[in-house]
């Protein structure tokens, strides 16, 4: 929907302090865009424009935050029978199936960067363990956008003309009831990945982190609320930072705190969401 860069960053940042206040700063986890709302926020745009996706972002977060407060209150057992794994593993697979087109048409774009992109992506996953194998699609994308640059496929002129010093884009939303049940099923997914997360770092940790659990969903949802009022997307926490954790036995909120502010400030410099408006389609393809 052309969600801008600065945007996405800056609620990413705003989401993840967020976060980290309502959790009692004892959960590390970062909270980026999420995936899971793309097919939706697409149908939204298509059908009543911008605004009314943003709308649906907000009653995302609102439909999150009633969740947290009630597993904050009754558990978790009550989401774990009625949402079980096959139904939630369901659900994230057709969101996936309906991001397929959208792939396609972007590998079409540019075939050869799209190409060169893929395979290092899948020999980062192959060969390397660690950290290089858990930041496997962030060292392809990089090495494809360079690529792009090299055969001239990068339209620098904006990247030229932009500051480095601004506020981000915002835009404001719009309600529209037909839109608001196409949501629905990402709900379902986010609720999902949070859970797990929680889990994850339970595990990983060894502490009993399960009673946060609630927090961590009402606490994605004032982030995804926050970002639909502003015109940015929806976040969720990232199962990357599972890996990245994994990888580095670093499990301190403090990098969250610190990478928070690093994305708020990134967000106030206007080269960077040029650059990345920039990528071209091959890469993500």
């Amino acid at each position: 929907r052309g969600c801008p860069p600065a945007a996405a960053l800056l609620f990413s940042g705003l989401g993840t302090r967020a976060f980290r206040l309502i959790t009692g700063n004892r959960l590390p986890s970062y909270l980026g865009s999420s995936f899971s709302v793309i097919a939706p926020v697409t149908a939204a745009v298509a059908s009543h424009g911008a605004g009314s996706a943003l709308g649906g972002l907000v009653a995302v977060g609102v439909l999150l935050i009633a969740i947290g407060l009630t597993v904050q209150l009754l558990g978790t057992h009550w989401i774990e029978v009625t949402l079980p794994p096959v139904v939630t593993g369901a659900i994230v697979a057709l969101i996936g199936f309906n991001l397929a087109p959208a792939a396609k048409t972007n590998f079409e774009k540019g075939p050869v960067v799209g190409i060169v992109t893929l395979v290092l992506l899948v020999a980062s996953l192959a060969f390397f363990r660690g950290i290089i194998g858990r930041l496997a699609i962030f060292v392809a994308v990089v090495a494809g956008y360079l690529l792009a640059l090299v055969l001239g496929d990068v339209d620098t002129s904006g990247i030229a003309a932009a500051g480095w010093v601004g506020l981000p884009t915002f835009q404001t939303p719009t309600f529209t009831p037909a839109v608001l049940p196409m949501f629905l099923p990402a709900v379902i997914a986010l609720v999902a990945e949070n859970i797990g997360h929680v889990k994850s770092v339970g595990q990983m940790t060894g502490v009993d982190v399960d009673p946060l659990t609630g927090r961590a969903l009402a606490a994605d949802g004032v982030a995804t609320v926050l970002a639909g009022l502003g015109g940015g997307s929806a976040t969720t926490t990232y199962a990357e930072n599972i890996g990245v954790m994994a990888a580095t036995r670093v499990y301190s909120t403090a990098a969250y705190w610190v990478a928070g502010a690093v994305a708020i400030g990134l967000s106030l410099c206007p080269k960077v969401g040029a650059v990345i408006s920039a990528i071209p389609p091959g890469v993500l393809g």
